[in-house]
């Protein structure tokens, strides 16, 4: 295929060196085409492009390394997430990726991370696959006027072929990496095809970025208004119902993923969206089923045999098959990308202990605690000997894109609040009438009618107990859900034994915010649980 005849950018600050086989912000059609010239992916029955992104199906947190510099040795969160490398090691390998890319046709595509003006940032990501230019066009925002002969802020070059032949004398674990340095501002992905990278590389760059030089606070969370401007925000790790609750036909989609709170209100990091495909059902999720289409990439799956109709119950490749698609393939999606500040914000937790209320109203100092929390629970059975569920935390509901510490985004949550009458919903989408293997999980309809009653206004009307253990306040009646349900005791069978399982989780948060040292104010560590030994004492 010959290369683009546009005008095509220097990239010799990257250590890029050909130009004669530069594809320079291709048409989405003529990606689409050359990655089945060459083998890259097969066009699906609904026109989708599907690619095999190779031996790595999903991210390898343990793998993204930041540059410790004079910039980031004193404000980075270091540890297991956070692990640092050399200027002199990330140097040596900036110039290797570059001069491995400058041997190949490789693909140029600018674009823009953050929908606000204000805060936007230029990125100019070189990809080795047409497909990874597909992802980047469809999450990224797109330039109405990209000009070659500019140079954007930041660039993200992305090169699944290439691996560290020495990664130990680098300071790295593997010889694929994700390494960021701020100072340079330069996003290298190698050896792996997971476009997720791309995009979670440049979330993490938001993470850093925007707290501590414009005082926004970045989001992992989804976001969806209406047409009076009543925007809310849907905290969750994976299966917490997060996508599903959010893409409400009835109200308007921001954004589904990242996002940034400022002085003028919500704004989308992305130009799209990245769903999971697993088990997609055009009855259950209609919006991203019917997204699905020319333009869009699906990564990971399996078709029907003798067919090119995507199988999504197939997970022989990977359980993390993906479907990546710009937000205006969402009927009545906010393109723009731009929302008013949040009236309400709900954290979504699957509670497979049981024990947590169905929905809790919560303080600023609680919203903070849950916020630095991010709890879920996985459940019992995936691994053999597991016979109970294992709580999960994440701190800001997605530790692994945080650069600093997780108190600085609480502090920032809390001054977003501060004076303004925002609502912070903390829901269990999880379990009720006992833990996993015993109760039940809530109906997906009573959560739904909790969404509806607390964006309504009519369930903060409700009258409120407070949970012994937890200190949480929650409703005694909600509009078409069993009051009994929302009263997590009443439905266990034994009392003593539903106290036993709350001190029993109320502990484990205990102790996942010991890992956070003494940077947390004493007016967040009282929003803690309590442990009660005895149900007679409550």
């Amino acid at each position: 295929m010959n290369a683009s005849k546009k005008a095509i950018p220097k990239l010799d600050y990257l250590f890029i060196r050909n130009s004669e086989k530069v594809h320079y912000q291709q048409p989405v059609a003529e990606l689409v085409e050359h990655a089945l010239l060459t083998g890259e992916g097969s066009l699906s029955a609904s026109g989708a492009l599907a690619a095999d992104t190779g031996r790595f199906t999903g991210r390898t947190p343990y793998d993204r390394i930041i540059v410790a510099d004079a910039l980031t040795e004193d404000s980075i969160w270091w540890g297991d997430i956070n692990q640092p490398i050399s200027a002199q090691s990330f140097a040596y390998l900036f110039k290797e990726v570059g001069a491995y890319l400058s041997g190949r046709e490789i693909f140029v595509r600018d674009a823009i991370a953050g929908a606000d003006p204000s805060y936007s940032i230029g990125v100019r990501a070189v990809t080795e696959t047409a497909y990874q230019s597909v992802f980047v066009n469809n999450l990224f925002i797109r330039p109405t006027s990209p000009d070659p002969m500019s140079r954007p802020e930041w660039s993200i070059l992305a090169a699944p072929g290439y691996t560290c032949a020495d990664p130990e004398r680098y300071g790295l674990h593997h010889p694929h990496f994700v390494i960021i340095d701020f100072t340079h501002k330069v996003v290298l992905i190698a050896g792996t095809g997971y476009t997720g990278e791309i995009k979670k590389g440049m979330f993490s760059v938001m993470n850093f970025i925007l707290p501590l030089e414009k005082q926004v606070l970045p989001m992992h969370c989804a976001a969806n208004t209406d047409t009076r401007g009543h925007t809310a925000l849907f905290f969750g790790l994976s299966g917490t119902g997060k996508t599903t609750l959010s893409a409400d036909q009835s109200r308007m989609l921001v954004g589904d993923d990242e996002h940034g709170w400022s002085d003028n209100g919500i704004f989308n990091f992305e130009g799209g969206c990245y769903a999971k495909c697993v088990g997609l059902d055009e009855s259950k999720e209609p919006e991203i089923f019917h997204a699905v289409r020319f333009g869009a990439l699906i990564e990971n799956i399996r078709y029907v045999p003798g067919t090119r109709l995507p199988d999504y119950d197939d997970v022989s490749k990977t359980e993390n098959t993906r479907v990546a698609y710009p937000i205006d393939h969402i009927m009545g999606s906010v393109t723009l990308g731009q929302a008013s500040v949040p009236k309400d914000i709900f954290f979504l937790t699957a509670d497979a202990f049981g024990v947590l209320p169905p929905v809790s109203l919560l303080s600023t100092t609680q919203a903070m605690y849950h916020f630095m929390s991010g709890y879920t629970a996985k459940v019992a059975g995936t691994e053999e000997g597991v016979s109970e569920p294992r709580a999960v935390f994440s701190a800001c509901f997605g530790e692994a894109f945080l650069p600093l510490h997780p108190a600085q985004y609480a502090e920032l949550l809390r001054g977003r609040l501060a004076g303004r009458p925002i609502n912070v919903w903390l829901v269990n989408t999880g379990w009720v009438a006992g833990p996993y293997g015993v109760g039940r999980r809530i109906k997906l309809a009573y959560t739904r009618s909790i969404i509806k009653a607390a964006l309504t206004g009519v369930l903060k009307e409700a009258i409120f107990r407070t949970h012994p253990v937890f200190g949480l306040r929650y409703p005694t009646s909600c509009p078409d859900v069993p009051d009994a349900v929302l009263d997590p005791v009443q439905l266990w069978a034994d009392e003593n034994a539903y106290y036993a399982k709350a001190n029993q989780l109320a502990r484990r948060f205990i102790d996942n915010f010991k890992r956070y040292g003494n940077e947390v104010s004493k007016d967040v560590l009282d929003a803690s649980p309590t442990v009660v030994e005895s149900a007679s004492l409550i």
